[in-house]
């Protein structure tokens, strides 16, 4: 498709705006697209992004840049390719596999910030789905006796303890193994 601005250059950006309930869908080429504004951060250059992650880590205090808080972790550093949480901190990825390991116990609090929990929480893919979503059925059940049960509505409680042995049952696993919590 050709860029519906120029109409000379393959179209690679698609936008769409929706104006006062009004949807226009627009395809254009990265120059026109550059040019119109439609691309790119606006904040690019005068707020790096490693900034905006260091700051949600705690390295830097509140409003901005400054030296990094004292008694941050600090002391923790990956055995395997040496990344510091302070590095860790400043360029906002990890240096190996490993690292997910030795920064762990920080790890949770900062995808709570990031991210609002620290389950995913999205869309599941069809090829995997199935476990996936018994698994989430079955926690909401669990969650839903035990709410049951500090009602005192043991009847209702007694019908989802069946359902969650009932899913329990079916989400068997090659090899016997029930899906675990």
């Amino acid at each position: 498709m050709l860029c519906q601005s120029c109409g000379k250059n393959s179209a690679t950006v698609h936008v769409t705006q929706i104006i006062n309930g009004e949807k226009k869908e627009v395809y254009l080429c990265e120059s026109c697209a550059l040019e119109k504004g439609e691309i790119g951060f606006p904040l690019e250059g005068k707020f790096p992004l490693h900034q905006l992650f260091s700051g949600l880590m705690g390295f830097f205090p509140q409003g901005g840049g400054g030296a990094p808080r004292k008694g941050f972790s600090g002391g923790l550093q990956c055995g395997t390719c040496g990344l510091t949480h302070a590095q860790f901190g400043q360029i906002g990825r990890f240096g190996c596999s490993r690292c997910y390991e030795a920064f762990g116990e920080t790890l949770t609090p900062l995808l709570r910030r990031l991210h609002g929990n620290t389950k995913h929480m999205g869309k599941v893919p069809h090829r995997a789905g199935a476990d996936v979503k018994i698994k989430r059925e079955i926690e909401n059940l669990r969650q839903e006796l035990q709410k049951r049960v500090a009602e005192e509505a043991f009847e209702e409680a007694a019908k989802i303890r069946d359902e969650i042995y009932r899913l329990e049952g079916s989400g068997q696993q090659k090899g016997g193994e029930t899906l675990e919590q």
